[in-house]
C-alpha cells in the first residue's frame, strides 16, 4: 500500500531519512494553510504525530508549519496531483506528488514510466479504496486489535511490521479512529489517507526476476523529489 522496500545500508538509510523529513515538511505546510493550532486543525495534528514519531528536528517543524501558515511571508504554491499507471508486470501504482511545477513532474513521470504504462485518470484508482491508514502498536500484550477496531471504528485491520496493526477507516473518521485507539491500548505511529489496492498481486506469483524489476521501478520513483505517496497493488 505504500513504499513496499526498505533502504539498505547507512547512506541508503540516511537518504531515506532526508528524503521523509522533506516530504512530511511540505505535508506540514500544506496542512497549516488551514491553521497554524493542530488543536483546531486535525490534518495537521496527524502529520506533526507522524514527525514526532520519526523525530524531525523541532526547528524545521516549526518553519514548515509558520511557512504553510503564512507567517513567514513566503508564499507556499504547492498542487497535489496524482499520477496512475501500471509499474513492470502488470502491478498498479498510484503516485501522489506534491509539486511547485505541474509541467516539470509530469515531464518526470513520462520518464519513469517508459519501464511501465502511465495511465489516464481512473484507469488504476478504480482497483483501490480510498481510505485512512492508521499504523499502531500495542501498549501490552493485552491489547485485542480486533477489539480496538470496534471500539474505536475502525473498519478493518491488517498486520503490519514488526508488530504493528494497521487500522483501515473510512477517509472522514481518520482522526477520531486515531484518538480512539490509545484508550483501547494501542500507540499511533502514522495516520495518513491513502489507497488500498482492491485485488493485490501476490508477490510469489511474479518471480524473483520479475520482482526485482518491480523494486527497481518503485525505487526509482522513490527518487523523484516531487513524489509524496507511492500505492503499490501488491500484497504484504
Amino acid at each position: 500500500m505504500g513504499a513496499q522496500w526498505k533502504a539498505k545500508g547507512k547512506a541508503q538509510a540516511a537518504d531515506a531519512r532526508g528524503k521523509l523529513f522533506g516530504r512530511l515538511a511540505k505535508d506540514l505546510m500544506m496542512a497549516a494553510r488551514n491553521g497554524a493550532d493542530p488543536n483546531a486543525n486535525a490534518r495537521l495534528r496527524m502529520v506533526l504525530e507522524q514527525a514526532r514519531k520519526v523525530s524531525m528536528p523541532k526547528d524545521t517543524v516549526d518553519r514548515a508549519i509558520k511557512k504553510g501558515a503564512g507567517l513567514t511571508g513566503e508564499a507556499v504554491n504547492f498542487d497535489r496531483v496524482m499520477y496512475e499507471g501500471f509499474g513492470p508486470h502488470r502491478v498498479p501504482v498510484m503516485i501522489e506528488c506534491l509539486t511547485d511545477n505541474v509541467n516539470r513532474t509530469a515531464s518526470d513521470m513520462r520518464v519513469i514510466f517508459r519501464k511501465g504504462q502511465q495511465g489516464t485518470s481512473g484507469s488504476v484508482s478504480w482497483d483501490f479504496d480510498h481510505v485512512g491508514m492508521i499504523e499502531a502498536e500495542p501498549t501490552s500484550k493485552d491489547a485485542d486489535p480486533e477489539m480496538a477496531a470496534i471500539e474505536a471504528g475502525a473498519q478493518d485491520l491488517e498486520p503490519g511490521d514488526e508488530g504493528s496493526t494497521l487500522f483501515i477507516t473510512d477517509p472522514a473518521d481518520l482522526d477520531l479512529v486515531s484518538r480512539a485507539l490509545p484508550a483501547q491500548g494501542f500507540n499511533v505511529l502514522s495516520a495518513k489517507l491513502g489507497y488500498k489496492p482492491k485485488n493485490p498481486i501476490d508477490p510469489a506469483s511474479l518471480g524473483a526476476e520479475a520482482m526485482s524489476e518491480v523494486e527497481e521501478f518503485l525505487a526509482t520513483v522513490d527518487e523523484c523529489d516531487d513524489v509524496q505517496n507511492v500505492f503499490v497493488g501488491l500484497a504484504g
